[in-house]
């Protein structure tokens, strides 16, 4: 089997990178006698070249060591080449080495920058940003001798012609994270340099059983066609694919035997979202509910095709904002189920409650014929096919983190006792329990994977990780749990937009576009550009001690309880100061290839501020496909005679500007509230995150340019 998985194009291991003034050259030094590759920092031009051009006396090119090409990205005007800088060895696939990826450096090719307009200086600034946010991506890996996007079943099956192909066409696109960014090599055919990468998670581990050696590795593969943060991305878009949707392959080899199962998670598959407004837990929101049937069955379609039949376990509450998705996610699974698809509902908070995590015995006792019947992949010692998985379970609950990653390593765990069982290591009643050092391994194995996952999508490690890791949980556990909350709450709010549209760049889900007139955001200044939450996160912290403090001595003195009312008020105008001045961030979580080109009419209302952001507030639109923030750009006025102006943020245009006039009821001050009525008609790839509204004095005249 490690032949059948080995690709006759190998791929360069280790290569020097020489920076000159005008050209980056990439030259192999892992033995190999290669042709060199240049790339202009002028245009971006690619060649192929025979030798590193001699060095100047005057300028000596920077070297150093690189240990791959992840791809190349093209923005306003100027292009990017992305490497890998740092790698580390974690291990071994099938035999064949895995490299998690330390470091990703991004090299600009942007001389032709400094000809630019300013304005246009500005927004390729916005973009260069947001690559360096792309450099701290966490969980890459990559292996050179073997396709890590394939599971071993898949790379067992692979065809004879397909071992013959480049890694990088054997790829499964939706698990290679670099796909976009390659497509501007590929086109030159550099098919040694092309090094497919996964997001995801890699672990293992050796443990005595008896006298034999059992080797156990978890990897996970994110799927990029939904990817990206928390709160940004939720539930499916209209062609099934949902956001958070991993694969996870646990693979056990002794004796000679491999054997491998596959289980897969995914947010509910239909529209829904929550929109970030400042609350902890933002109100659910079902999108085109009349569609969800049809998305569900267009998810659930792609799953029979690629892994046969599938149960489909919901961990949600029955109650609650949950429980209205989990009602619809029902509703839209009753008429798609079959001989090759089931549903079940295990209300998890419900049953096991916030410790008593062995009731998931209660499900295992529901699915346990499933999983005999679908069963694992085994082959002996031969590399001959014994056994192969013929279904898969898909496990979800609303982040598809916390409660299904404790699910997942129950049923890890099931398998992995069936499957040595199988092999001839444990008797009938044998369990992994009865093996303290082959136990902790497997726990520490799953709470690394479900820490991993969890990074990727929310920022924090896992919720319920203790249980995980010892089996039950802790006071420390359930503290850890509340600290990670918090971070979650701060991070879904204040940083995860600018990551989201970071994601979507890297991916190729927002495409940059010269022709787009792209307005760069405006500048605050004053108490706003100073304002923070670790600023206003120390100061109301600073004021509660202080308040404590005074309590604590108010029995003695009265005076220290008037202190303690002072100092609990200032803490509370600290806070009611932030939150006027800091907002979401005016990102969201839209569907940049949405099909809807229908008008669609949204009222937002608006509070009008000298600054650039308005805060979010509650907001309800008559035909709703997204609720979007409204950027105000408030200039001086008199009379109630206004022109309204719409453009979008840097990463959304509308096909054209829209101009209308406001009622003529306007607010003299802007400090007053009042409604805007937005109407406008997007194309596909074009679709806002944002509205910025100008206000110019005068009425409506028709615009060329904005």
């Amino acid at each position: 089997m490690m032949e059948r998985a080995e690709s006759c194009q190998k791929l360069y291991t280790r290569m020097r990178l020489w920076e000159f003034p005008d050209e980056y050259v990439i030259e192999p030094t892992d033995g190999s006698s290669a042709s060199s590759l240049s790339i202009s920092r002028v245009d971006a031009s690619i060649k192929l070249i025979d030798g590193v051009p001699e060095c100047s006396s005057v300028r000596v090119p920077k070297i150093q060591t690189i240990f791959g090409v992840v791809g190349m990205l093209k923005l306003i005007a100027g292009s990017y080449l992305i490497v890998i800088a740092e790698r580390e060895c974690v291990g071994t696939y099938l035999g064949h080495p895995i490299f998690k990826v330390i470091s990703l450096k991004v090299l600009p090719c942007d001389h032709s920058v400094k000809n630019s307009p300013a304005e246009q200086k500005k927004v390729e600034n916005e973009f260069y940003g947001l690559l360096k946010i792309a450099e701290r991506t966490s969980g890459l890996y990559f292996s050179y001798d073997t396709n890590l996007t394939l599971s071993a079943q898949r790379l067992y099956d692979l065809g004879d012609e397909s071992k013959l192909l480049p890694l990088w066409r054997q790829a499964e696109p939706r698990f290679l994270w670099n796909n976009y960014m390659m497509e501007v090599l590929i086109d030159y055919k550099l098919d040694p340099y092309l090094l497919p990468v996964v997001q995801g998670s890699f672990h293992h581990f050796q443990a005595a059983i008896g006298k034999e050696i059992v080797d156990v590795t978890l990897i996970a593969r994110r799927c990029t066609r939904r990817n990206g943060t928390r709160m940004w991305r939720r539930g499916a878009d209209p062609d099934g694919y949902v956001a958070n949707f991993v694969e996870t392959e646990q693979i056990v080899q002794m004796n000679g035997f491999t054997s491998s199962f596959v289980q897969v998670r995914g947010s509910i598959p239909f529209l829904w979202e929550q929109i970030v407004d400042l609350t902890y837990k933002p109100k659910f929101e079902i999108v085109r509910s009349e569609e969800a049937p049809r998305v569900a069955e267009r998810h659930f379609l792609d799953l029979r095709k690629k892994y046969g039949s599938v149960l489909a376990v919901d961990l949600v509450n029955k109650h609650g904002g949950e429980g209205r998705l989990s009602e619809k996610f029902t509703n839209a699974m009753q008429p798609i189920v079959g001989d090759g698809l089931r549903y079940l509902h295990f209300d998890f908070h419900k049953i096991c409650g916030h410790v008593h995590f062995e009731r998931l015995s209660f499900l295992y006792d529901q699915i346990a014929d499933f999983l005999e019947k679908n069963g694992y992949l085994l082959l002996n010692e031969k590399g001959e096919k014994m056994k192969e998985q013929l279904g898969v379970v898909r496990t979800n609950c609303i982040d598809c983190l916390d409660r299904t990653n404790v699910t997942q390593s129950m049923i890890g765990r099931k398998m992995l006792e069936l499957q040595l069982r199988r092999i001839g290591v444990f008797a009938a009643e044998e369990t992994i329990s009865s093996h303290a050092n082959l136990d902790e391994s497997f726990k520490i194995l799953w709470a690394n994977h479900g820490d991993d996952i969890s990074i990727q999508y929310s920022g924090t490690h896992a919720l319920k990780g203790d249980f995980v890791r010892f089996g039950q949980r802790t006071v420390q556990g359930i503290l850890k749990d509340g600290y990670n909350s918090l971070v979650r709450y701060y991070l879904n709010n204040f940083r995860d937009g600018t990551k989201q549209d970071a994601i979507d760049l890297l991916q190729g889900h927002y495409i940059v576009s010269v022709s787009r007139d792209m307005t760069p955001p405006s500048q605050t200044g004053g108490l706003e550009a100073i304002a923070s939450f670790p600023l206003a996160l120390c100061l109301v912290s600073i004021g509660l001690l202080f308040t404590a403090m005074s309590l604590r001595q108010a029995r003695y003195d009265l005076r220290h309880l008037i202190f303690s009312v002072f100092w609990a008020s200032i803490s509370v105008a600290i806070t009611a100061f932030w939150l006027q001045l800091e907002s979401p961030s005016p990102y969201l979580p839209l569907e940049p290839d949405s099909d809807d080109e229908d008008n669609n009419k949204r009222e937002s209302n608006v509070k009008l501020k000298g600054r650039a952001i308005a805060l979010a507030k509650k907001r309800k639109f008559e035909n709703p496909e997204h609720e979007l923030p409204v950027t105000v750009r408030p200039l001086r006025f008199t009379g109630d005679d206004l022109t309204v102006i719409l453009a979008t943020d840097m990463l959304r245009s509308p096909s054209k500007p829209e101009v209308m006039e406001l009622p003529s009821a306007m607010p003299t001050t802007f400090e007053d509230r009042f409604a805007v009525t937005v109407m406008g008609s997007w194309k596909t790839n074009m679709v806002p995150k944002g509205v910025v509204v100008s206000l110019i004095p005068g009425p409506a005249t028709p615009l060329t340019t904005m």
